[in-house]
């Protein structure tokens, strides 16, 4: 049978069908990083694979682009509140094809049966998720988590053929201190033949050489410049980290080109409004505005994470996957249209993904609360207060005079953590920072155990929001001048069960209700939230069971008894 001719919305992309099979050729500006050059010309693909590469002249002004889709090296799919399936609508409009997700969220509250939800649900989408063990679950024993997932566990995890590596080991000081556990999981990697992820904030000098030396291959919680560059002389390559709350992109970017094999984009935690606006393509389009090599902005964004964790995600080489992005130009990065595996999942229509069914499943044990669980009595002299910083995971430890708690101007808040696997008491402590003028708010996103962590000035407050995010059976929630906002999360506490454009405009009025009504003065009020009982980021932060001193690994009491340096 001749083959048949059609056009797709691309003007460039020409389908040939016969009753066999399906080609196709586009003809565009072919970006070929790999041999950093671009020329006009025509790529074939058939069976879902580039079968040619065919170069026909310098490039045309006139002509649009094509050029490997977009990967995000490190993001944790759950921090998005959607479910793989939703995420995967959400990223193609943005030309990104692939993620290094961490499936850790989901995995400390349902274990081993949460990481299989995360690739049973995206094995439903042509998209190219390819999910880690995750390391640390629970990520500290100074936290309740609603699972273990051990050693073993993680053996038969990583002996599956979905599952590419040991996701970001949290656990530094296990490292340095010989833990069996945690260097039997490392090791599990390393005799599979699977890379291991690091997490290491503000470790440099001999702790961070021992880290390394370890067998652990990147880290994308540097903050500065000098911390990322001295792991990177150490063989480690770092993941530049652009996301809702931590964003390193201005401090790290110069990277890009001076160690462009060694670099890799991510956004770690990417919450939905951000997700509709861009992903891996905006900080492209960043980095090429701020004078970093084409050639090395791309190959950090495209091919590096292809070579490190070994994952079919083509190239635009013969052989690979068809996996690539058509653009308008190479400045303003629009995409017209984005291709997986051959098939066009996105271009002018829209997103040719269909949507997704979404099972639920939860952990969620906790009764309400009324207003005395939220008591605590201010001992006179000094106290230790967590400092919120604007932009970043990292807090201060303040230590200020009790005195100042009652005053209105100095933004003291307080903010509470509640077991949601079982009933005990809550945990509470000052912060500093959010800016709240009235009411509060609260989130069962709360890294990593994902206990319900809230803050607020009032008790009765405090009582109300914690009651409305448990009722929903996790959510986030905002209360105050009357109105009580809350976006459901019924699939562990973490990920929403509807389409991903509502999940983001029912989290952008709810953000808005908390800056504008409440008063906060954060940027991602709700994502700052989600950290502030992350215990393995410093300095200061709450678990539920209690105030806790991330430098030294150690509880410490609010009121001050000690002398501090």
């Amino acid at each position: 049978m001749p083959w048949q001719e059609t056009r797709s919305k691309s003007a460039n992309l020409v389908f040939l069908q016969s009753e066999s099979s399906q080609a196709m050729i586009i003809e565009a500006n072919i970006v070929d990083i790999r041999n950093r050059r671009i020329d006009f010309g025509k790529v074939g693909m058939q069976g879902g694979r580039i079968v040619s590469v065919q170069r026909t002249g310098q490039e045309r002004d006139t002509a649009s682009y094509i050029l490997p889709g977009l990967i995000d090296a490190h993001v944790h799919i759950e921090s998005s509140m959607l479910v793989p399936s939703e995420f995967a609508r959400m990223a193609v409009p943005h030309g990104t094809v692939a993620t290094v997700s961490d499936p850790h969220e989901i995995a400390n509250v349902l274990g081993v049966a949460g990481v299989e939800y995360m690739l049973d649900n995206a094995a439903l989408t042509p998209f190219k998720f390819f999910f880690g063990a995750p390391s640390c679950v629970p990520a500290t024993h100074f936290e309740t988590a609603g699972a273990t997932i051990d050693s073993l566990a993680i053996l038969g995890l990583l002996e599956r053929d979905d599952i590419w590596y040991l996701a970001e080991m949290m656990n530094y000081p296990g490292v340095l201190t010989d833990d069996p556990e945690v260097l039997a999981k490392i090791r599990h990697a390393h005799q599979l033949g699977k890379p291991v992820d690091g997490h290491a904030p503000g470790v440099v000098g001999d702790a961070a050489v021992r880290y390394i030396r370890a067998g652990i291959s990147t880290d994308h919680e540097c903050v500065s410049y000098e911390e990322a560059a001295f792991k990177l002389e150490q063989g480690m390559k770092i993941i530049i980290r652009e996301g809702s709350a931590a964003r390193n992109f201005d401090a790290l970017h110069p990277l890009i080109s001076q160690f462009p094999s060694m670099v890799m984009l991510c956004s770690d935690d990417k919450h939905p409004d951000d997700l509709a606006i861009g992903h891996i393509n905006a900080l492209v389009r960043r980095a090429l505005q701020e004078g970093c090599g084409l050639f090395d902005v791309l190959q950090a964004a495209c091919i590096n994470p292809v070579e490190h964790y070994e994952i079919p995600v083509g190239t635009l080489q013969p052989g690979d996957p068809a996996d690539f992005i058509e653009v308008k130009d190479m400045e303003s990065l629009e995409i017209i249209q984005t291709v997986i595996d051959g098939k066009v999942v996105f271009d002018r229509e829209g997103v040719r993904l269909p949507a997704i069914p979404v099972q639920v499943e939860n952990k969620f044990a906790a009764s309400p609360r009324s207003a005395s669980d939220f008591a605590l009595e201010v001992p006179s002299g000094q106290l230790r207060v967590i400092g919120a910083i604007d932009g970043a995971l990292v807090t201060e430890e303040r230590v200020l005079d009790a005195t100042t708690v009652t005053e209105e101007d100095a933004d003291i808040l307080k903010i509470a953590v509640i077991n949601r696997y079982e009933d005990v008491p809550a945990a509470v402590a000052y912060i500093q920072g959010f800016g709240l003028q009235t009411g509060a708010i609260a989130s069962s996103v709360a890294h990593d155990s994902h206990n319900i962590v809230a803050v607020g000035r009032h008790d009765a407050d405090l009582a109300a929001v914690v009651n409305a995010v448990i009722e929903a059976r996790g959510g986030i929630a905002a209360i105050g001048g009357g109105e009580e906002h809350v976006l459901p999360l019924p699939v562990a506490g973490l990920m929403s069960d509807q389409d991903g454009r509502q999940v983001a405009a029912a989290y952008t009025a709810i953000d808005r209700f908390v800056k504008e009504t409440l008063g906060s003065t954060l940027a991602a009020p709700f994502m700052t939230l989600s950290f502030m009982a992350l215990l393995v980021i410093p300095r200061l932060k709450l678990s539920d069971k209690g105030l806790f001193d991330g430098m030294n690994f150690h509880f410490v009491p609010v009121a001050v008894t000690e002398q501090l340096s």
